[in-house]
C-alpha cells in the first residue's frame, strides 16, 4: 500500500485580537515558531514500524487550502491531530473519503473521544499507536477496516520501540528542532494535563541504546541538529540519565527537555546536562506561589509540597548555562487578579530566559474538563477549537472572564516587551559568566 502520514499542524488563537499585541512580539514568537515547526513524532514512529512492502509519505496540513496539494495516489491515509485542530483533521478525512480513500485518525483527542472521531473517518486508533498499527495495516490491506483499534488500557512496552522514520522529513521544510522520545507519562498527574498521561497509564522509559541509536540516525540526516525531547517530564529517573548523559555528550548535539523544579536541587546532574549539550529546559511552574498549586495534582500535590524556592531553582539551573523556559498557567481556582503582577515580578527578579504564558484549558479526556462540566463552568461544551492554550472556555473562580483575559493580555505586553527581554537576558548572561568564572575560571557562553 501507498500510505500518506498527515500531521495536522495548524496553530493559533481563535480570537487573536483578544490575545493582544504582546503575543506578536519576537520574544513570544520565537518559542511559538519552534513548537509550530516540530514534526509529528507519532506518525514518524508508525512509519518506522511499517513493513517494507508498504511505502509511507509524511506531510503536514495547516489549513483546508492545502488540500489541493495532498496526494491522491494513496491507498490509506493516517491522520494525527490535537484538539484545537481536530476539525481540520476531520475535514481532511472527509476530503479523502470523497475520493474513496480510507482514513484513520489517532492522537490524544481521538483516543479520548473515539465515537466523535469515528463519525468522520473509517477507523480510529485509540491509545498508543504502536499497540494497534500492525492490525490496522493488515485490515486496511485486506479491505476490512474496523471502526476502532487499540485501547487506553493497552500499554506498549518501550523496550520494543522502533526507529522513527526520520528520513521521511523534507530537509527543506525548515524544522527548527527534531523530536525524539526517552519516556512517556509523568508521575505527577496534574488535573489539566493533556499530554502523554492520557495515553500512557504509567511512567515508562525507553532503553538507552535505542535513544542513542535515534540520536545517531538524526545526526546522519542533519549534521548539526537541535533535538527536542518529546517527554512530559524528562529527568524523573536520575540513574537512567546519569548513564545516558556521558554517551550523549560524545554525540555533540544541542537539545531541549521538559523537567520539574527538583532539577534545580541537583548540581551534579546539572553539570552533566550542561556538558552533554542541554541548552534549555521548560519547567511548569504554573504559578510562583506554592499556595496556588494545592489540589492541582490528582495524587499527592507534589508541586505544592516542594521546599525548594522556584526562584532559587531558576538561578541554579541557569548558572550552569542551561536556559529556563518558565511555563505559567492562568485561571487556576486559587488565583486572584494579583497573579499577573506576581508572575511579572518573578520573571523580572529571576532573569528567566524565556516565558510561556497559557490560559487554563479544559482539554477533552482530562479530569479538569469533567470537573468544570460538572460544576457548570464551561462556557461552551465541545468547543475544541478553543483548546489552544490562549483561548478561554470556562468561568474562573476568583475573577471574571474579562478580568482574566485583560490581565493575561496585559502581562504578555510587559513580559514580551523587546527592551525588557533584552535587558533580562543581558543580566542573565552576566550572571552566568560570573558564576563560571568563580567556579571554573571559564565562560560557557
Amino acid at each position: 500500500m501507498q500510505i500518506a502520514m498527515i500531521a495536522i499542524s495548524a496553530t493559533g488563537s481563535v480570537n487573536p485580537e483578544r490575545a493582544g499585541p504582546g503575543f506578536q512580539r519576537p520574544a513570544f514568537a520565537s518559542r511559538n515558531q519552534a513548537i509550530d515547526s516540530l514534526p509529528s513524532l507519532a506518525l514518524l514512529t508508525l512509519a518506522g514500524m511499517t513493513p517494507d512492502e508498504h511505502r509511507c509519505r509524511y506531510m503536514e496540513v495547516r489549513s483546508d487550502a492545502d488540500f489541493a496539494a495532498l496526494p491522491q495516489d494513496v491507498d490509506l491515509v493516517c491522520l494525527s491531530s490535537y484538539s484545537a485542530q481536530i476539525h481540520l483533521a476531520y475535514a481532511t478525512a472527509r476530503h479523502y473519503q470523497q475520493l474513496g480513500i480510507p482514513t484513520v485518525i489517532g492522537g490524544p483527542h481521538a483516543s479520548c473521544l473515539p465515537e466523535e472521531a469515528a463519525a468522520h473517518c473509517d477507523a480510529v486508533a485509540i491509545g498508543e499507536g504502536e499497540s494497534c498499527w500492525r492490525n490496522i495495516l493488515e485490515d486496511a490491506a485486506a479491505g476490512r477496516l474496523r471502526k476502532y483499534y487499540g485501547s487506553l488500557d493497552a500499554s506498549f512496552d518501550m523496550r520494543n520501540a522502533v526507529m522513527p522514520a526520520y528520513e521521511l522529513l523534507d530537509h527543506n521544510n525548515g524544522y527548527a528542532r527534531i523530536t525524539l522520545e526517552t519516556s512517556r507519562g509523568c508521575p505527577h498527574r496534574c488535573e489539566f494535563c493533556a499530554s502523554s498521561v492520557l495515553l500512557a497509564q504509567k511512567y515508562k522509559q525507553k532503553p538507552i541504546d535505542k535513544v542513542l541509536a535515534e540520536v545517531d540516525r538524526i545526526k546522519a540526516c542533519w549534521p548539526r541538529p537541535f533535538l527536542e525531547l518529546a517527554d512530559d517530564n524528562t529527568f524523573v529517573n536520575r540513574k537512567y540519565w546519569m548513564q545516558l548523559l556521558p554517551e550523549l555528550k560524545k554525540r555533540k548535539v544541542r537539545w531541549f527537555a521538559e523537567a520539574d523544579i527538583r532539577l534545580g536541587n541537583d548540581p551534579e546532574l546539572l553539570e552533566l546536562l550542561a556538558e552533554s549539550g542541554c541548552k534549555e529546559v521548560l519547567i511548569g511552574f504554573e504559578s510562583p506561589s506554592p499556595g496556588h498549586l494545592d489540589g492541582l495534582e490528582l495524587r499527592n500535590d507534589w508541586k505544592s509540597k516542594q521546599t525548594l524556592d522556584p526562584r532559587d531553582a531558576v538561578t541554579a539551573i541557569q548558572q550552569h548555562g542551561i536556559m529556563v523556559v518558565g511555563c505559567f498557567v492562568f485561571g487556576l481556582d486559587s488565583q486572584e487578579p494579583d497573579i499577573f503582577d506576581a508572575v511579572f515580578e518573578f520573571v523580572r527578579d529571576t532573569h528567566i530566559y524565556d516565558v510561556q504564558l497559557t490560559l487554563l484549558t479544559p482539554f477533552p479526556g482530562t479530569p479538569l474538563y469533567e470537573r468544570l462540566k460538572r460544576e457548570g463552568r464551561l462556557l461552551k461544551e465541545n468547543a475544541w477549537e478553543r483548546c489552544t492554550l490562549f483561548d478561554i472556555n470556562f468561568v474562573p473562580k476568583n475573577m471574571n472572564v474579562e478580568t482574566l483575559l485583560e490581565g493575561f493580555a496585559g502581562l504578555a505586553v510587559r513580559v514580551f516587551d523587546d527592551d525588557f527581554t533584552v535587558a533580562r537576558r543581558r543580566e542573565l548572561r552576566r550572571q552566568v559568566v560570573t558564576f563560571r568564572r568563580e567556579t571554573r575560571g571559564v565562560s560557557p557562553m
